[in-house]
């Protein structure tokens, strides 16, 4: 396959558990604790921790401004990481043709705190108490609406909801619009609210969940032996993407380039991964031939690693079969937990930031990987590394995967 056009990474934008910022979630992520905490929203639950942003709705409210009134939690958390992708990027929407600027952030289920809320109101006191706002508040599409219009952006819109594939399979998007010339400037990544007392439930009764609620800093441990689930979480994670010769020619360097994606679907399970992994390698393989790298090239992977037994073991055999050099492996879900479909925008800027530093943050809770897991993880302090090319991975619900590689410019 000829390699596709790259494209420059020139912003980045982070609001998740490890704190609201670039700067305060690469610190949490190096530090490799976990963030995990008790959860007062879901007291009483089988599951009564989270990972939550520590933000209080006032103080969310107060990032965002005059229009948070109208917003749900996500929306929120969208407009405060897409404000900081772009100023970042050095960008100002009102010096932009905002015609020209994509808007697509990945988000798999919307504000479900909300359809609940709103459930409550018409099954206690009926229809009249029901919110004319019910519907702009949990729909999931409503963070790509409202960061659109808090930056002027008047290009294409779109929010792709692949579960936990989603911040990814955006940002594969916006590369493809950008190389197609149908937009000069795309701002893309994830975004989720997700934590509520139905979904958290829901996924308990999946026997998706770790259930170590004796200590729930340390309940995600991807490739740890005693893995028991993963733990649910909310997050931004939104990046500012460029053609290169565009951010060349406004003498803006490019943080990293994401020079190739690989899409594909297992047809396999509504939940489970393929055992056989070969449509998730297909994913890494094209990835790979995009960016026109070969296999022994990738240097670093940052691994999906939702600390669930069935995926974590899928995924490791993946990464050995098609990189047996045994590149570096770290999985942020250790520290930041899962936040469902803004992991891959998270974890995606994750990996720029590990191409700039030079730095590999470790896999939280995490001494060794699992007997018969034959992976290079890195764990309980940072690792200092010369990383050229590196691999995001995101897997999701239904069999989505894709997988994005990025390197340094």
């Amino acid at each position: 396959m000829t390699p596709r056009t790259a494209v420059a990474v020139t912003g980045l934008g982070l609001v998740t558990p490890g704190g609201e910022g670039v700067d305060a979630t690469w610190d949490a992520v190096c530090a490799g604790e976990g963030t995990a905490a008790p959860d007062p929203a879901l007291a009483g639950l089988p599951v009564d921790f989270s990972g939550r942003v520590p933000l209080t709705e006032d103080e969310l409210d107060r990032r965002v401004g005059r229009r948070s009134w109208r917003m749900g939690r996500s929306a929120k958390l969208a407009v405060v990481a897409a404000r900081e992708a772009v100023h970042d990027a050095g960008l100002r929407p009102a010096d932009w043709d905002g015609a020209r600027v994509a808007t697509i952030l990945g988000c798999g289920m919307g504000c479900v705190d909300k359809w609940e809320e709103q459930g409550r109101r018409l099954e206690e006191r009926g229809p009249e108490f029901v919110s004319p706002l019910a519907i702009p508040l949990v729909l999931p599409n409503l963070g790509t609406g409202e960061v659109s219009i808090d930056l002027g952006a008047r290009g294409i819109g779109l929010a792709p909801a692949t579960a936990c594939a989603s911040g990814a399979t955006a940002l594969a998007l916006a590369r493809d619009l950008l190389a197609a010339g149908l937009c000069d400037v795309a701002v893309a990544g994830g975004v989720e609210a997700g934590v509520s007392r139905l979904s958290t439930t829901g996924f308990w009764r999946m026997g998706a969940l770790s259930e170590r609620g004796t200590d729930p800093a340390r309940a995600s441990r991807p490739f740890a032996a005693d893995r028991d689930g993963f733990v649910v979480a909310e997050g931004a994670g939104v990046l500012v993407l460029e053609r290169a010769a565009d951010a060349a020619a406004r003498g803006r360097p490019p943080r990293a380039l994401l020079a190739g994606c690989g899409s594909t679907s297992d047809a396999h399970h509504p939940t489970a991964p393929s055992p056989d992994g070969r449509a998730a390698e297909a994913a890494l393989r094209t990835a790979l031939a995009e960016a026109g790298l070969d296999p022994l090239d990738i240097d670093h992977v940052n691994a999906h690693g939702t600390s669930t037994p069935l995926n974590d073991a899928t995924e490791a055999a993946l990464i050995a079969r098609v990189l047996p050099h045994r590149p570096s492996v770290t999985a942020a879900k250790g520290v930041l937990g899962h936040s469902l479909g803004a992991a891959g925008g998270i974890e995606a800027a994750l990996t720029v930031l590990t191409l700039q530093h030079r730095r590999v943050p470790p896999i939280a809770n995490l001494e060794a990987p699992a007997l018969g897991l034959d992976l290079d993880c890195v764990v309980k302090a940072p690792r200092d590394q010369e990383v050229r090319a590196a691999v995001s991975h995101s897997f999701g619900f239904g069999g989505h995967n894709v997988v994005l590689a990025l390197t340094r410019p």
